[in-house]
């Protein structure tokens, strides 16, 4: 197939590509930045460089390329810039959706995450409802929305993603806050994936119905629990004592829809993953 990935330099999208090349798809990816073309063609792949906020240009670029299958692995998350990431989800996607059904284009997968359900006592599955008082929630409902009225569209909903060039990374933004003693820990619930196991989720999906799929490792845990053992990683210090009455946040999402579908993560667990970051 032609495949088109949106966001071909970002953490996922430069492990995808190789994986769709090795798989015999042509493959597109997109960058807004001119001086990050040549990353793209270096996969053997053909660099786009579109800003994809700019829906005249999406539009020509899409009905240029004429991919089968758009793979959406767009984030804006420079300085944290979380407005900006939600902004992305939203007219983004939007963007890409309406010139991708102009084409003529099918199907279309994308990047969403699994952490705005709402609280319950049980691991989350797809069917359950996201959580509007949550940060994230508009971005992430005007993303999966969109995407929903492709013919074909399915959104695969990351864990915390960690590995090489994440935020968990040894230089990335939690180790950094993990440095400095900022993190405690809490009975929060955290579902981690590998960055590896998601470009292969997304490689996998091109086979896969519409719908959400959680794509988290087999290992929900709180940050109590895996808050140490990243701090032992990285050599920084022991975090400090719980906050007194630290109340459960967040929600541990399962993974056996994905599973069911025949993903299987090849970290399957982060205390596996965590141990190789030193």
């Amino acid at each position: 197939m032609k495949i088109l990935v949106a966001g071909a330099t970002g953490v996922v999208g430069r492990r995808l590509i190789p994986l769709l090349v090795q798989a015999g798809h042509e493959v597109a990816g997109t960058t807004r930045h001119a001086d990050r073309a040549r990353s793209v063609s270096e996969q053997h792949a053909t660099p786009v460089v579109v800003d994809v906020l700019d829906a005249d240009a999406v539009r020509a670029a899409v009905g240029t390329e004429r991919p089968d299958v758009v793979i959406h692995q767009l984030t804006d998350l420079t300085g944290e810039d979380f407005n900006a990431n939600s902004r992305l989800r939203i007219a983004g996607t939007r963007n890409l959706v309406d010139a991708a059904k102009a084409a003529g284009v099918e199907t279309m997968i994308a990047q969403s995450i699994a952490w705005v359900y709402l609280p319950g006592d049980t691991p989350a599955v797809e069917s359950d409802p996201l959580d509007p008082s949550l940060l994230p929630y508009a971005g992430v409902a005007g993303l999966e929305e969109a995407v929903a009225e492709m013919p074909r569209g399915v959104v695969l909903r990351y864990g915390a993603l960690y590995g090489p060039d994440t935020w968990y990374a040894k230089d990335g933004a939690m180790a950094e806050r993990v440095r400095a003693g900022s993190l405690r820990p809490s009975p929060s619930w955290t579902s981690f994936v590998h960055v590896d196991d998601a470009a292969a989720a997304a490689l996998a999906a091109l086979d896969w119905p519409a719908g959400a799929v959680n794509i988290v490792d087999n290992e929900p845990a709180t940050t109590a629990e895996w808050l140490p053992l990243y701090s032992a990683a990285l050599g920084a210090p022991s975090p400090g004592p719980a906050a007194r009455h630290a109340a459960a946040t967040s929600r541990p999402a399962s993974n056996a829809k994905a599973l069911s579908l025949g993903w299987k993560p090849r970290v399957p667990s982060w205390r596996t993953g965590f141990a190789e970051i030193g």
